[in-house]
C-alpha cells in the first residue's frame, strides 16, 4: 500500500507551483464573474496579470468578520452575501448545491457535488485509513459540516463510515465494540473521553488503533497518551470556508499544505506575505470554482517551515495552528488594531518589526511600543514615533528601540498584558 494518496504529493515542487500559478488567474476570473462579493472586492484587477504570489500579494485580504457582514447585510437576497457561485432556486448562483451548512456567526456555507468536495480523503489517508475498512465519525452531523466534511472525504477514499455524531457515549462505545471499526474521527478530547470510558466500563474497542482528529488543540501529552493505549492519531487543520488546509503526517513534523489551496503567512493586521519562519496570519486562495474564496484571511496563526517532509511529500508545510491574528484590544475606551500598528511602523523606514504593549490594570491602560532598529537609528526617532502613535490611534504611548531579534517571533502585533484581577 502506497503512504501516498496520489503523485500529486510527490511531484517537483517547481511543476506543482506552476500548475497552481497557471490556474490562479482563472480562478479570479471565475469568482469575479460568479461571486458578486468578489466582484466588488476584486474591481479593476485584471485576472490574466495574476499569474504570481507577488501578484497574488496585491490583492486585498477578505477576512471572516468581512464575510459575516456582508451575509447578514444581504441575507433577504443572498445568503452567502455575494461569495458562493452556487445555490439553489430562490438563491442566487448555479442550482448545485447539495447541503448548506451554518456556523457560528451564523455563517452560511454551502457544500457543493464534487467528489470529496473538502478534499478531507488526502488527511484521512495520511492518518493511515485505507479503502474497505470502516471509520467511527464522531463529529456532527447537523448545523456545522464537520461530520460532512469527513464522511465525504471517506467515502472518497472508499471507506465505510459509522455517522456516530456527538454525545451519546454509551451508545457510541456499543456500536465501537460490536461493529469493530479500524479507527476514530473526531475531536481529541471526545476519542480521550470514549476511552476513558471503556477501560472503566470493560468495553471492548481494540479494533480502533488509529485517528484522525481536528477542532481542538492536540498536544503531544495527549498523543503519546493515546499511543500507549494503542492508538496512533493524527491531525489535521481545515474550516468550514476552505475544507483541508493541510494534515499531519507520519513524520509527525509540522503539517503538509492540500494540493487545492495556496497559502500565504502575512504580517497580522496586513496582506504583506512574511518570510518562511516568520509567524503570521495564514491567508488561504482556495482553487474550489463553487466558493472561490481569494486570500481569505482564516484570523490564525502560523508559520511556514523549511525543507520538505520526510515522507516524501514535497508540498510546503505549517507549524499548525498558533494562536489567533486578530489581537484587536480596547484600551482606554478605544480600540487598538494590529492594522494600526504596521501603519506606524510604516511610517518610519528605519523601523524593523514593532510590538504594541497594554499594560497596567483596567481604567489605568499604559502602552508600549517597543520597535526594532538598527544601532545607527537617528536622534529623535523615538519621539517621532510616538507622534505617529498619537496621530493613527489617538493614544499615547511611550517608544522603546531595541535591537533586531529582539521581539519573539510569536506573531503577536499587540500583546495584552495588563492584570484583570
Amino acid at each position: 500500500m502506497s503512504e501516498h494518496l496520489d503523485t500529486l504529493e510527490t511531484r517537483d515542487p517547481v511543476d506543482r507551483e506552476a500548475a497552481l500559478m497557471s490556474a490562479l488567474p482563472g480562478q479570479v476570473a471565475h469568482a469575479q464573474r460568479h461571486a458578486p462579493a468578489f466582484a466588488q472586492i476584486l474591481a479593476g484587477i485584471d485576472a490574466a496579470h495574476v499569474t504570481s504570489r507577488e501578484a497574488l500579494a496585491t490583492l486585498p485580504v477578505t477576512r471572516k468578520g468581512e464575510l459575516l457582514e456582508r451575509q447578514k447585510a444581504l441575507r433577504a437576497q443572498d445568503v452567502f452575501g455575494g461569495h458562493s457561485a452556487i445555490g439553489w432556486i430562490g438563491q442566487p448562483g448555479l442550482h448545485r448545491t447539495r447541503r448548506v451548512f451554518q456556523s457560528p456567526g451564523p455563517i452560511y456555507e454551502p457544500e457543493g457535488e464534487a467528489r470529496d468536495y473538502w478534499r478531507m480523503s488526502r488527511a484521512i489517508h495520511a492518518a493511515g485509513f485505507r479503502a474497505g475498512e470502516l471509520i467511527h465519525n464522531s463529529f456532527s452531523y447537523h448545523l456545522t459540516p464537520a461530520g460532512s466534511m469527513m464522511e465525504t472525504g471517506a467515502h472518497a477514499l472508499g471507506c465505510a463510515v459509522f455517522p456516530g455524531g456527538v454525545g451519546n457515549t454509551e451508545l457510541q462505545l456499543q456500536a465501537m465494540s460490536e461493529l469493530r471499526p479500524a479507527g476514530y474521527i473526531g475531536t481529541p478530547s471526545f476519542l480521550k473521553i470514549l476511552v476513558e470510558k471503556a477501560a472503566e466500563t470493560g468495553v471492548a474497542i481494540a479494533s480502533v488503533q488509529k485517528a484522525l482528529v481536528s477542532g481542538e488543540a492536540f498536544p503531544p501529552s495527549l498523543r503519546d497518551w493515546l499511543l500507549e493505549r494503542g492508538i496512533a492519531g493524527y491531525q489535521c487543520y481545515a474550516t468550514a470556508d476552505l475544507g483541508l488546509i493541510a494534515y499531519e503526517t507520519a513524520a509527525r513534523e509540522g503539517m503538509v499544505i492540500d494540493e487545492g489551496v495556496i497559502v500565504e503567512i502575512v504580517r497580522p493586521g496586513t496582506g504583506e506575505p512574511l518570510p518562511a519562519g516568520e509567524v503570521g496570519e495564514l491567508v488561504v486562495t482556495s482553487l474550489n470554482p463553487d466558493y472561490p474564496l481569494i486570500r481569505f484571511g482564516t484570523g490564525d496563526l502560523s508559520a511556514l517551515l523549511p525543507g520538505r517532509c520526510p515522507t516524501g511529500r514535497t508540498n510546503d508545510r505549517i507549524k499548525g495552528w498558533m494562536g489567533r491574528a486578530d489581537q484587536t484590544t480596547k484600551v482606554r475606551g478605544m480600540f487598538v488594531h494590529p492594522g494600526q500598528v504596521e501603519q506606524v511602523r510604516r511610517r518610519h523606514a528605519e523601523l524593523l518589526r514593532a510590538r504594541l504593549v497594554v499594560s497596567g490594570e483596567m481604567a489605568d491602560d499604559r502602552m508600549t511600543l517597543q520597535v526594532e532598529v538598527e544601532a545607527s537609528a537617528p536622534e529623535g526617532l523615538a519621539a517621532r514615533v510616538a507622534d505617529s502613535v498619537r496621530d493613527v490611534t489617538k493614544l499615547r504611548a511611550e517608544v522603546l528601540l531595541v535591537a533586531p531579534g529582539t521581539l519573539p517571533n510569536d506573531g503577536k502585533v499587540i500583546e495584552d498584558a495588563r492584570s484583570y484581577r
